[in-house]
């Protein structure tokens, strides 16, 4: 027999209220979060972007990445799964140009919080050679630095590797930081410090870097993977790329006796591979020209290969890795 129970009114609209309650807090940042276990939710495209998210969030967020380690980011193509994990993040931290896939899932997502990285600083076109710099006069990128940004990033040959500078890296920390303030402000007093501390970092790294490369034997690095012109501009080094900024390119016949050239004409001594890409072309080069051959990590992703475990690490394996090449004093 079925008995139904009368709900006194008072009763039924105070658990109505206290549903809307929930869904409120449901539906923005609040003191406890928006996540599961009371953190707020944060979706990175690939690691470069996680790393801020771990290191800006630290206890107050759970952090995801959409490129899991191993995969060339580059290549990515977005599971179904993902996607609906996506639309379900409070943020969304990104790179617009460089992962197409990603692109599109996050432009579809509905997310209220997304941060593109590539309109927190300044992208410059850097060609194989990382010569085509865009800012002559570095200081601040105030003239012309909205030019640019209303479009989309990497369409005009734009170089995405931003985060390999850590100067750049540190003025998208700082972007990242806010939108983390912005999206649980209840939490922005941590957000801001521990942005402080990872741009202090960062500062420190540029000055390491700096100091480490100042006088060389050469300035010129031949690379796989044409990921390195910011940090070649930052540190006044010569990047010649086997590939362009895609590193699964073929290079030509032609291009491959240029850098031979070059390799002669600036005493070049190491040819640079990755460890996410093929490294057969650095290796023929290298075995034509009688050269070593090294890593130079984009830092694109941390596997077990990686020379470091996180990016501080890997960038200062970088470090070393163009000091001993380039016969640093």
């Amino acid at each position: 027999m079925n008995v139904r129970r009368l709900i006194p009114a008072a009763a039924l609209a105070g658990a109505v209220a206290l549903g809307a309650t929930a869904l409120t807090a449901c539906s923005g940042a609040s003191a406890a979060g928006v996540g599961k276990g009371g953190k707020l939710d944060v979706m990175s495209s690939f690691y470069p972007m996680q790393f801020l998210a771990e290191q800006i969030g630290k206890d107050h967020v759970k952090a995801a990445t959409l490129t899991k380690p191993g995969v060339e980011p580059h290549d990515l193509e977005i599971t179904p799964k993902q996607t609906g994990q996506l639309g379900e993040s409070d943020v969304v931290l990104y790179l617009k140009g460089l992962q197409p896939a990603v692109d599109k899932a996050v432009a579809q997502s509905g997310v209220k919080h997304v941060v593109d990285a590539a309109t927190l600083t300044k992208l410059e076109v850097h060609g194989s050679s990382g010569h085509d710099h865009a800012h002559e006069g570095e200081e601040g990128h105030s003239e012309g630095e909205a030019e640019g940004h209303d479009h989309g990033h990497g369409e005009a040959g734009e170089d995405p590797h931003i985060w390999l500078d850590p100067v750049k890296y540190a003025e998208v920390a700082k972007g990242v930081g806010v939108a983390l303030e912005k999206a649980d402000p209840d939490h922005a007093a941590d957000y801001r410090k521990n942005t402080d501390e990872l741009v202090g970092k960062l500062t420190a790294l540029d000055a390491e870097f700096k100091d480490g490369l100042k006088n060389t034997a050469s300035k010129t690095f031949i690379t796989t993977h044409s990921a390195f012109g910011y940090l070649a501009e930052r540190y006044g080094l010569d990047q010649e790329g086997i590939s362009g900024v895609d590193p699964e390119s073929e290079p030509s016949p032609a291009r491959m006796k240029e850098l031979q050239a070059v390799a002669q004409k600036d005493n070049v001594s190491t040819v640079f591979f990755e460890t996410l890409a093929s490294d057969k072309t650095a290796r023929t080069l290298a075995a034509d020209t009688g050269l070593k051959t090294d890593v130079l990590d984009p830092l694109e992703g941390i596997t077990d290969k990686s020379q470091g475990a996180d990016y501080f690490e890997v960038m200062r394996s970088n470090l070393k890795n163009l000091q001993k090449a380039l016969g640093s004093k």
